[in-house]
């Protein structure tokens, strides 16, 4: 029973594309943007901007965005903690053993667990999906202004087995990084070599 850190967000961005198109609108709240962090990991959103929906999953498999998470969370369920029970019922038909989520980023939450079980399982339902690979083997993301919202937004991965990154891992099928202070560094990744995956 481990802390998943920002691991978590592969459920996240499952249950997105599970449950919506990717030309939605996705529109941040102030709960969405101010219940996180102001010094974890973030794109900057604002309250009131909107991005589409896949433009939210770059920002959350890119940049590994908390309030886009949060954002997500609502959109595709209405609240956040609505999204986490989507989160454990997913979880849980998808065999999961040792695993509850309580929040869609995958900040620290002594009732947000999982283990390297259930994360493999998580791991082959979203690594199935092939925009959800492409987008978790992205190094670089750019979210142009809009109407919407008026920044560029330039979003870059810290993962180092990405392609041009200081590791990186020619078999790679996508990846994500997480980090907090309790769990420390959390990597969950698919690579195919041979046929087999």
């Amino acid at each position: 029973k481990l802390y998943p850190a920002s691991t978590t967000k592969i459920m996240t961005c499952l249950l997105a594309v599970e449950n919506c198109s990717m030309n939605e609108i996705v529109s941040f709240s102030n709960d969405a943007v101010f219940s996180v962090p102001t010094d974890g990991s973030n794109i900057g959103m604002d309250v009131g901007q909107e991005l589409t929906m896949e433009q939210a999953l770059y920002g959350i498999l890119v940049g590994s965005a908390n309030e886009v998470a949060n954002a997500v969370a609502e959109h595709v369920a209405g609240s956040t903690g609505d999204f986490a029970d989507m989160m454990n019922e997913r979880a849980a038909a998808l065999g999961c053993v040792n695993t509850h989520f309580a929040n869609a980023n995958g900040l620290f939450d002594e009732n947000h667990y999982t283990c390297a079980y259930d994360m493999a399982l998580i791991a082959k339902a979203f690594f199935s999906y092939e925009l959800l690979s492409k987008m978790s083997n992205t190094y670089y993301y750019y979210i142009a202004p809009s109407d919407m919202q008026p920044d560029e937004v330039p979003v870059y991965s810290h993962n180092q087995l990405l392609e041009g990154r200081e590791h990186a891992y020619e078999y790679l099928v996508g990846s994500k990084t997480g980090y907090t202070d309790l769990a420390r560094q959390t990597l969950v990744s698919c690579a195919e070599k041979d046929g087999m995956r």
